[in-house]
């Protein structure tokens, strides 16, 4: 039913194996079909045993008279100082909502910027939308992209507001960083919106492939597995994802708290889907004048 992750076992005899020195053998189980999950709970359980193993030393080691110096040296010759570095706590919350809050936001966003184009074709509003424009498409995208824009930016710093404000997540990169992220992040999903309604004007196709897109981006992103250990074609198309630069300015300047200059790549990426709406705009008026929609 999905409701066990991992469970240990330890089978009977196992007193007595241990009493008698026949080095008794404990499994256990986990599922790794969710790789954060499955990575805390292997290291939660490798814990309890190491621990248990431990505690049977111990008390053999004080029956022989050792002091507990002597035994804490025996039993752990190498002192470990261990540090989770940005979330001391393993909190699962923390490493989930930070990406898949923002990837659903980032696809309502596209899928809306496309269906508000593609509605004024489909219901035979193109025409007259391009002459309350003066047939300018710049003044007619941002007539329609700008209230869309502020709400959608509304929402994203109502997501920060929520996340690193009542929920204190670790935002050691400060207010400003997550106002330009959310900045960034709106900028390029709608424009990302727009150029593909440009490539290919027709509602349908368009709502489809920013569907798809935004739907791979959550798998190609590298927030539950490193994307450098994907393979090479992989890696190639996550760069023309939006949530993979979102995720990585996030993680580098905001979870972590890196000089904005280290995301600089990613930085320049977000601007550059921002601006793609350049490359399709005129495709996008000769479709608004001249093209017919068929169901």
């Amino acid at each position: 039913q999905g409701k066990i992750y991992a469970y240990l076992y330890i089978p009977e005899g196992t007193t007595a194996k241990l009493i008698s020195g026949r080095q008794p053998k404990v499994s256990f189980y986990y599922s790794n079909v969710t790789l954060v999950a499955g990575a805390l709970l292997f290291k939660d359980l490798k814990t309890i045993t190491t621990l248990g193993s431990a505690a049977i030393g111990s008390a053999k080691l004080q029956m022989l008279g050792k002091t507990e110096r002597e035994i804490k040296t025996a039993l752990q010759p190498i002192a470990l100082d261990v540090h989770t570095i940005g979330n001391p706590w393993l909190s699962y919350n923390i490493y989930l909502s930070t990406i898949m809050v923002p990837g659903v936001l980032m696809l309502f966003m596209l899928l809306i910027t496309v269906y508000s184009i593609g509605t004024e074709l489909k219901f035979g509003r193109s025409k007259e939308w391009m002459q309350m424009a003066g047939k300018n498409i710049v003044v007619a995208l941002s007539g329609k992209l700008l209230p869309q824009f502020l709400v959608f930016f509304t929402l994203f710093l109502g997501y920060e507001w929520y996340v690193y404000g009542h929920l204190n997540f670790p935002h050691p990169g400060g207010i400003s960083k997550m106002l330009l992220l959310a900045l960034l992040t709106v900028s390029a999903a709608q424009g990302f919106g727009v150029f593909v309604f440009g490539l290919m004007p027709s509602l349908r196709m368009s709502m489809s492939v920013c569907s798809l897109w935004a739907v791979v981006g959550f798998s190609a992103c590298g927030a539950t597995f490193p994307l450098f250990a994907m393979d090479s074609p992989i890696i190639g198309l996550a760069q023309l994802i939006p949530l993979r630069h979102y995720y990585m300015v996030y993680q580098m300047t905001i979870f972590n708290g890196y000089p904005l200059i280290d995301a600089w790549p990613h930085v320049v990426a977000l601007v550059a889907f921002a601006a793609l709406p350049l490359l399709s705009a005129r495709n996008i008026r000769r479709a608004m004048l001249e093209y017919v929609y068929i169901p």
